[in-house]
């Protein structure tokens, strides 16, 4: 099977938004923003 570039990329932007979510919610103490950031961020990955 061919690699899929769109479902590389999805995954690693996922991952990168997962780990900006961990940041704002644990060091910077923003809870709202980084709820809507994390089901933005990750629903991408799930219409690909």
């Amino acid at each position: 099977m061919k690699d899929n570039v769109i479902l590389r990329k999805s995954y690693a932007f996922a991952l990168a938004i997962i780990e900006i979510y961990k940041y704002l919610c644990f060091e910077r103490k923003e809870y709202v923003l980084s709820k809507q950031l994390l089901k933005a961020g990750t629903s991408s990955g799930a219409n690909v």
